[in-house]
């Protein structure tokens, strides 16, 4: 593939919080992965790529949870570059920097997130031209998540991840999301789920306000729910504080953990929940948003 030169120059990509608004596990297949039917969105939090001209790939982290990111040796970040410059015959390298923000290991995709930005950031400073097809099974053998992160809309997720189907258009929401900030594995969760498969269940009309909304999604789930539960009982905690927040439409785990998410109609009234949420939690991670559907409009 072909690359002009890049100049100086430096290339930011939002990576933002992914969020399972309703997730069904329906089976498991043969190779070990699970089937799932979830419609994905995002919120306005994000981690930031950044990247720019360089011999080498390098990367730098930056940002509230960079220091649990600069304990491992390597991560998605850099796992994405590479497979990109290798795919691609790219020869030169990039100074990548990752600002995360996001909690790690949070059921919101945040590696995910920060492997699609830097897919997006780089194909940028590279003026690659490799295909759809080409960047989707990149973003797929990165992990699961990688690909509804890379199309950055609101999606149906459908397999392991790798099937994409349109959804409805949602309506302007308010967000609170909040992270108990203990650890969760996602095995763990999974073996405890054990053989309770569910059934897709989507909705196809366009929910006219976030109130319609929450009534669709409430009558939907995610059944990873009480697995994550029975792993880590203070999510229910969290879920709790959620729903008894004044004018919360609903609230449910995103992923497999720990963070959970609230919808509003305001951000008014989303604002108010944070401080009396984390007034209440000190130790816990909580934040105002907004819905996003589209992250090329971030």
């Amino acid at each position: 593939m072909s690359q002009s030169p890049a100049g100086d120059r430096t290339i930011r990509q939002p990576a933002p919080a992914k969020l399972n608004l309703t997730l069904h596990v329906t089976g498991k297949r043969a190779d070990g992965y699970h089937e799932l039917d979830s419609l994905v969105a995002f919120a306005d939090l994000r981690d930031t790529i950044s990247v720019r001209p360089a011999a080498e790939i390098s990367l730098n982290i930056e940002g509230p949870f960079a220091e649990i990111l600069n304990e491992e040796p390597d991560n998605l970040v850099l796992k994405a570059a590479r497979a990109l410059a290798a795919a691609a015959g790219v020869a030169t390298g990039a100074a990548i920097t990752l600002t995360k923000r996001l909690p790690v290991a949070g059921g919101i995709g945040g590696g995910s997130a920060d492997a699609a930005a830097t897919l997006r950031a780089l194909a940028e400073l590279w003026n690659l031209d490799l295909t759809a097809p080409e960047y989707d099974g990149l973003a797929m053998a990165l992990g699961a998540d990688v690909p509804v992160c890379l199309a950055g809309r609101a999606a149906y997720m459908a397999g392991a991840g790798e099937r994409l189907d349109p959804a409805p258009q949602l309506p302007p929401a308010a967000l609170v999301l909040a992270n108990p900030m203990r650890p969760l594995s996602t095995k763990a969760v999974f073996d405890a789920l054990g053989g309770r498969f569910g059934s897709a269940d989507r909705f196809e009309r366009a929910p006219a306000d976030a109130s319609e909304l929450a009534d669709l999604l409430a009558t939907r789930r995610n059944n990873l729910n009480e697995p994550a539960r029975q792993c880590l009982p203070e999510i229910g905690t969290v879920l709790d504080e959620l729903s008894a927040a004044p004018g919360a439409l609903l609230s449910r785990m995103s992923g497999s953990g720990a963070t959970c998410f609230a919808l509003f109609v305001g951000d008014a009234e989303a604002k108010h929940a944070v401080g009396g949420i984390a007034a209440a939690h000190a130790d816990w991670w909580v934040r105002a948003g907004r819905l996003v559907t589209d992250v090329g409009e971030m």
